[in-house]
């Protein structure tokens, strides 16, 4: 017996692939279609309640920290955001590097409804978490000194090269949290990879551009001493390496292994119909 008559045998589809990799396909390139395709309200809401479901984590890893002054605890608190993200179904900038690139290789949207998706979702995350950063500066006046802490320890690293490679793991280790989240329909377990996430990102101090951002934002507001300049010059850094982690160490590795039937659904040669039915 083949290779190739081995893995149909052993498997449910007739593709020559995993059966894992199927449901990969499948469910990105369904779920990236969506996405992509989403008319400009529900885009914006999205992406505006996505800084604000982030805020609330935010909320969360402040008052941790105050208290116990553990990275590790308040990052473990900061996985309150991310799993308000996945529940009330709004999004995070670096969420939408594997799952819109699948679609797009698939040929079920265009690189111009990625850059939409990217530049809006990036904007309203911002803004959106900006507004409830500043509600935790009206609501929490004793908490501020914490916040500018946190914040000027975002801004001021002690190298460059520490702060791109922070910036790259962060966007791959939220990136492989969406995917992981995908692979599983139990809440429990979404709700476990958000708690690791969060101590993972928070307590190793990784560089988030939106995530951070929102700590930044409060900070300033509260009267740390950090300009506009210096923020943009950090964000003007840490976004595009965000970025690279999330799409060369996540997402190009991933793409490699289920091109074949990307292509084959690009090409006409499977319906998108099709592979919904091979995964199911």
């Amino acid at each position: 017996m083949t290779q190739k008559e081995q893995r149909e045998r052993l498997g449910r589809n007739d593709l020559d692939l995993e059966d894992a990799l199927i449901d990969e396909a499948a469910n990105t390139v369904t779920e990236g279609a969506k996405r992509l395709n989403r008319k400009w309200p529900e885009l914006i809401v999205t992406g505006l309640f996505g800084g604000i479901d982030v805020g609330l984590g935010i909320l969360a890893m402040v008052l941790v920290k105050q208290v116990t002054g553990s990275e590790i605890l308040a990052g473990m608190a900061f996985g309150i955001g991310l799993l308000a993200l996945k529940l009330a179904h709004s999004e995070l900038f670096t969420e939408e590097f594997l799952v819109p690139i699948n679609a797009v290789i698939a040929g079920q949207a265009n690189w111009v409804q990625v850059f939409r998706l990217w530049s809006v979702t990036l904007v309203t995350n911002l803004v959106g978490g900006a507004a409830f950063a500043w509600l935790i500066v009206l609501a929490l006046p004793t908490h501020h000194k914490t916040l500018a802490d946190m914040a000027l320890g975002y801004i001021n690293q002690s190298s460059i090269i520490v702060m791109l490679a922070l910036s790259l793991l962060a966007g791959a280790t939220i990136t492989l949290s969406t995917r992981m989240q995908q692979g599983t329909s139990n809440d429990v377990v979404k709700a476990i990879v958000c708690m690791i996430t969060g101590l993972l990102v928070i307590g190793a101090s990784m560089l988030h551009g939106a995530i951070n951002a929102i700590v930044i934002f409060a900070a300033m507001m509260a009267g740390a001493d950090i300009s506009v300049l210096d923020f943009l010059q950090w964000f003007g850094i840490v976004i595009p390496f965000n970025m690279l982690g999330g799409l060369l160490i996540i997402t190009l590795p991933r793409i490699v292994r289920t091109h074949r039937v990307l292509w084959a659904v690009r090409k006409g040669d499977l319906s998108l119909e099709e592979l919904q039915e091979q995964s199911s």
